[in-house]
């Protein structure tokens, strides 16, 4: 049995008291005990950030890479063993400034990998610049008359490039990003968990007094379909006073990527024995390319 202490870690995190990262890390870490993952059988891929300091502070596989490259080795690592749960924990400047193409790229594969973005709104690590998903208007130290680009919509982004699983919570409600994480790392394929979460440094305005009375949870909303891709694509885009949490949308019909790579119908590659090649294909090696 998984309890929760398995995923404890000597290592003790160094994120600003306050900061929501807390609560996704807590989040997570109950998660996988409560879905029966021991730890040997998660892998946690991150970037650069606060949020990508994750795997550092969890008993568990751990992978941190480059800044905004953390869905493309989370890819990598899916496809050379999909027998692993394949975690992403990365931050919005990594997961949608840097990493915006590998993003893309993701959600239209439908890898089966689930990316759990912890959305402050700003670039906290590097003191403050801001994100893809800042408002208009945003100051910052080196925006000081305000950022001039339109917010991004994350899971409106998603779901134009063909997502099947767009979710949105939030770090002040726990139990919610528990239920959450656990439906995501059900999902057959690709799954993204955005997470607002306030930034107690950088970008005060954001904080749990401002989201609080703002997020709704979308199951709450009478006849309220996660598989209606249109209505989805209307609450993806809603924003201000009032913010949609829970699953906005959702569909199973649509296999993995995974699923489809004629190489893994054996099982995962890490488990296949090694192959040595034909000697039409040592021929073929052989031949000149012109």
């Amino acid at each position: 049995m998984v309890e929760l202490k398995d995923y404890a870690s000597p290592v003790r995190p160094t994120w600003c008291p306050g900061c929501g990262n807390f609560g996704i890390w807590n989040a997570l870490k109950k998660a996988l005990a409560e879905s029966g993952l021991a730890p040997h059988q998660v892998m946690l891929v991150s970037g650069i950030g606060c949020g990508s300091k994750l795997p550092d502070y969890t008993t568990a596989n751990g992978f941190l890479t480059l800044h905004g490259r953390t869905l493309a080795v989370a890819t990598g690592v899916r496809l050379a063993n999909h027998g692993l749960k394949v975690i992403c924990t990365h931050g919005d400047g990594d997961g949608y400034g840097e990493g915006g193409n590998h993003f893309v790229s993701a959600v239209r594969r439908n890898i089966g990998i689930v990316d759990i973005v912890q959305n402050n709104r700003v670039y906290g690590l590097t003191k403050g610049q801001y994100s893809p998903t800042s408002p208009q208007g945003f100051v910052t130290r080196t925006s000081p008359e305000g950022a001039i680009e339109q917010m991004l919509h994350p899971l409106a982004v998603a779901l134009a490039a063909g997502g099947t699983f767009l979710s949105r919570g939030w770090s002040g409600d726990i139990e919610h990003l528990v239920w959450l994480m656990k439906e995501a790392l059900q999902h057959r394929g690709y799954a993204l968990v955005n997470v607002l979460q306030p930034c107690v440094s950088f970008n005060r305005m954001y904080s749990y007094d401002w989201l609080r009375p703002r997020v709704y949870k979308v199951q709450d909303e009478p006849g309220y379909d996660p598989s209606d891709r249109a209505a989805a694509f209307v609450k993806a885009q809603e924003w201000g006073e009032r913010i949609p949490i829970g699953i906005l949308y959702r569909t199973e019909d649509v296999p993995a990527y995974e699923e489809k790579v004629p190489a893994l119908e054996a099982g995962p590659l890490v488990k296949q024995p090694l192959r040595t090649k034909t000697a039409q294909e040592y021929e073929l090696l052989k031949q000149e390319y012109v």
